[in-house]
């Protein structure tokens, strides 16, 4: 072959390579255009199909005197009877709990025990001193926005173990093992902002941080302040009494 064909060859394949090119670019450019549209359809899609518990679809304040009136339940000892394996076959497709709790996980506390719930009802975080780090404010994040929870719970539980052990780390300047100095960092705020007051330190710095924990919520952006604000949902917290088992809101 003459150079000159060589030469024409060489800028045919150029073109050819070049104007595939364009078409699959193009091809992904009106993908990623249409994808906002397809998932909003998968969205709406996803929004008509019924809630597997109907009944779970409340507004923050019914959610609110639901639990507690579980509470009263459990406090009485006449918890209401769960048929387990029914809801498991009904929620095997999805989830609506009517309630978000954050709570100590102290072994002594059981949120779903607490407030006499069934499965599916509940949209349980657990750590030791129930503070809110980045994790936790994702999963309440979850909970309000896909799962459509409209309370969340701030739980706390006398003589915590968490709270104890960060009031003593402080006062004797001592380091925690392990892991542990993670859990003094995030509740050492409770504890000093507390430490003034009278009565006792420990009771008064587990409630501190309950409400230190309800505001962080109430304004962690963008999700859940903005629910917050929109009335979508309740943020509160209590207290959970170990001799009784009875939770008394605060704030």
């Amino acid at each position: 072959m003459c150079r000159i064909c060589d030469a024409s060859h060489a800028v045919e394949v150029r073109e050819t390579s070049r104007r595939r090119f364009l078409q699959v670019t193009g091809g992904i450019a009106a993908s990623l255009a249409l994808a906002p549209h397809a998932f909003a359809r998968d969205a709406k899609a996803k929004d008509a199909k019924p809630p597997p518990k109907p009944q779970n679809q409340m507004s923050p304040a019914a959610a609110l005197d639901r639990l507690m009136k579980g509470n009263a339940r459990y406090v009485e000892g006449v918890s209401r009877r769960h048929d387990f394996k029914s809801e498991r076959e009904a929620l095997v497709g999805g989830q609506n709990p009517f309630a978000s709790i954050l709570s100590c996980a102290d072994s002594r506390i059981a949120p779903e025990y607490a407030f006499d719930s069934s499965r599916g009802d509940l949209f349980v975080c657990r750590v030791a001193g129930n503070f809110a780090n980045d994790d936790t404010v994702a999963s309440l994040e979850y909970g309000v926005a896909v799962l459509n929870s409209p309370l969340i719970l701030v739980l706390g539980h006398d003589s915590c173990g968490a709270v104890d052990a960060t009031i003593k780390s402080l006062k004797d300047n001592t380091t925690l093992p392990g892991h542990l100095p993670s859990l003094v960092n995030a509740l050492a705020p409770a504890v000093k902002a507390s430490a003034d007051k009278p009565g006792d330190k420990l009771a008064n710095a587990i409630r501190q941080n309950v409400i230190d924990v309800v505001a962080r919520l109430k304004s962690a952006t963008p999700i859940l302040s903005a629910a917050a604000a929109e009335g979508k949902i309740r943020v509160v917290g209590g207290i959970y009494r170990l001799d009784s088992g009875k939770v008394e809101l605060v704030g």
